[in-house]
C-alpha cells in the first residue's frame, strides 16, 4: 500500500487522488494513477471540464464527460500497453473501486483488491448492486487499514471538509 501512496503523488484530478498497482507473484506489474490521458492538459490546469465545473455536475454525475483516467483503468492500461498478463494479480489501491473500476477488473481477472480509503455509491439504491460486484473478487475486497500522513489532499471529501471548516473530516 506504501507503493501505490507513492504512486498516487503523480495523481493530477481535482477530484479523489488515488495511486494503484497490480501485483502478481508477488512482484509489481503494473502501476497507474488518476488524472488526464497523456499529452492532454491536465486536470490541475483545467484540461477537464467535469472537474473545472464541479458545482455544474455534481457528485457522482458528469462521468460521460469525464476525460480523467482512474488509477485502477491506468493500471490495467499500462500493463496491456507492455503486454503484461493480469489474470490472477491483486489490485493495490489507495481508493475503494467505483463500480466502472471494478467491472473492468473482473474482466480482466483481477483476483481481488486491497484499498486504503473506502468509496460507495452516492446513491444508496445502488449499493446493493454494488456489493454484489464486488463479491465477484475471488480473493475479496478487502480495506487495508494503514497512517495516511495525505489523506487530506488526497480524499476530496475530506479535503472539502478540510476547506469548508479549517479542520479534516474523521
Amino acid at each position: 500500500m506504501g507503493i501505490a501512496m507513492a504512486v498516487r503523488a503523480r495523481a493530477n484530478c481535482l477530484g479523489n487522488r488515488v495511486g494503484a498497482i497490480l501485483v502478481l507473484d508477488d512482484r509489481i506489474i503494473s502501476t497507474g494513477y488518476n488524472g488526464t490521458p497523456s499529452g492532454m492538459v491536465n486536470c490541475l490546469d483545467g484540461g477537464c471540464e467535469r472537474c473545472a465545473d464541479r458545482d455544474r455536475y455534481g457528485p457522482a454525475a458528469g462521468y460521460d464527460v469525464c476525460i480523467c483516467v482512474h488509477a485502477e483503468q491506468n493500471s490495467l492500461i499500462a500493463a496491456a500497453r507492455f503486454g503484461i498478463a493480469v489474470a490472477g494479480s491483486m489490485l493495490y489501491t489507495t481508493m475503494q473501486p467505483c463500480f466502472g473500476c471494478a467491472k473492468e477488473l473482473l474482466q480482466a481477472q483481477v483476483r481481488g483488491v486491497r484499498y486504503l480509503h473506502p468509496w460507495h455509491p452516492s446513491d444508496a439504491n445502488l449499493l446493493r448492486q454494488y456489493r454484489l460486484l464486488l463479491s465477484r473478487f475471488p480473493d475479496g475486497v478487502t480495506q487495508i487499514v494503514v497512517e495516511d500522513p495525505d489523506a487530506a489532499w488526497a480524499v476530496s471529501r475530506l479535503r472539502e471538509a478540510d476547506a469548508d471548516t479549517g479542520h479534516a473530516a474523521p
